[in-house]
């Protein structure tokens, strides 16, 4: 049995982010593929859509740029011949400063020729902003719990 195409992607993107080096990564991203982070774009600006290869290696380039991966788990992750889903934790550091950010997100993947062809990412940008600010969001009360 040979491996999945997602184990070969995540290994090489993890190593591209923290070596801050793309070479083995750029093999597995198919020409078209179509990429998106869901999240606040004005605070994080490599969040948002992305189409083609260059597009995604060069927000890739910036993300390890920026932070370097301390940790990760897997929480689950579902794998079909040509797709899989993961929900991962994340522990990473900004390159800038020693202050930890962790961050959970759930990832979709399509593959085409053993190539990335489509990604989505969901972050949970609230905790993701709040450790960003580094104080709490004081959201208003929605419902009256007297009510």
């Amino acid at each position: 049995m040979t491996e999945h195409c997602f184990w070969r992607f995540s290994r090489a993107l993890h190593r591209a982010i923290n070596d801050r080096c793309l070479n083995g990564l750029d093999d597995l991203i198919h020409e078209d593929v179509d990429r998106a982070l869901y999240g606040p774009i004005d605070m994080f600006p490599f969040l948002g859509t992305r189409h083609g290869k260059h597009a995604v290696l060069d927000v890739i380039r910036h993300i390890a740029a920026n932070v370097h991966i301390r940790r990760f788990d897997r929480e689950a992750t579902m794998l079909s011949a040509d797709s899989a889903a993961s929900m991962l934790r994340y522990s990473l550091t900004p390159r800038d400063c020693d202050k930890p950010i962790a961050l959970r997100l759930a990832q979709f993947a399509h593959f085409k020729a053993g190539r990335v062809i489509s990604m989505r990412v969901l972050v949970d940008t609230f905790d993701l902003v709040e450790q960003a600010l580094v104080r709490p969001i004081h959201l208003p009360k929605i419902i009256n719990k007297g009510q």
